[in-house]
């Protein structure tokens, strides 16, 4: 039977980073390239640079999304032209999905940290599900809720190994630029924002299918603890 194991989850996320890092990192290098000029032609619009900067991260997460659900079958079958227009009919419910989460999320983080990484776990496969299923948003977060539930744990534990990764990453990259002049120090974020950037998109996508594959295959369940993520007992075949 399918199951979620964190590691399994990271493993796919990074093979298809591996198998499709051209058209990967082409469009992250295209996306913060874009963030990059905006942040030095607009330094007294820092709310415009960032507005733009943030409509173009949800814009290529969903381009993410749609690039695993084209290699599920082992093959791509789409150019890089064609996924990034397949995400234009669901950018703006991605821009609300990704404020309305956020918004949860942040207020969570604030009220003792815990209701916030119960959200971020719950939520986790949120964006996939606007991208994949088209609901609207609140459908998309509680259709997440329930691809998540009763794998709240190993859900969890997939995220913060990709924040894991992702965190050693900007490290070394603040390694590297520290000493350097602020244009420099801009160039080293830059590259670590491109070669960051697929991390959580990946995870989230791999996650999704992962999350599916595991419902079509569950059976009888068996009593477990109750779960701060609202688990209900992990389904055996």
């Amino acid at each position: 039977m399918p199951e979620i194991r964190p590691s399994a989850i990271i493993s796919r996320a990074f093979q298809i980073y591996r198998d499709h890092a051209a058209t990967l990192l082409g469009a992250a290098l295209i996306i913060f390239g874009i963030q990059f000029l905006l942040a030095l032609l607009l330094p007294k619009l820092l709310f415009i640079a960032g507005l733009a900067a943030f409509i173009l991260s949800v814009f290529y997460g969903g381009m993410v999304v749609n690039l695993v659900r084209d290699v599920q079958d082992g093959r791509r079958d789409h150019s890089t032209g064609e996924l990034f227009r397949s995400v234009t009919p669901v950018l703006f419910p991605l821009v609300g999905l990704a404020i309305v989460a956020g918004i949860g999320i942040a207020i969570g983080f604030v009220l003792i940290i815990i209701p916030g990484l119960i959200l971020l776990t719950i939520w986790a496969v949120a964006a996939p599900v606007m991208v994949i299923e088209h609901p609207g948003v609140f459908a998309a977060l509680g259709r997440s809720r329930d691809l998540v539930r009763g794998y709240g744990w190993p859900v969890f534990g997939t995220i913060v190994l990709a924040a894991l990764i992702d965190l050693a990453v900007n490290i070394v990259a603040s390694v590297v630029a520290s000493g350097l002049s602020d244009v420099g120090t801009a160039v080293v974020n830059w590259i670590a924002a491109t070669l960051t950037a697929p991390i959580f998109a990946l995870t989230s996508a791999a996650l999704y299918f992962a999350l599916l594959a595991v419902k079509e295959h569950a059976g009888q369940t068996e009593p477990a603890a109750p779960s701060p993520f609202g688990d209900e007992p992990q389904h055996t075949a």
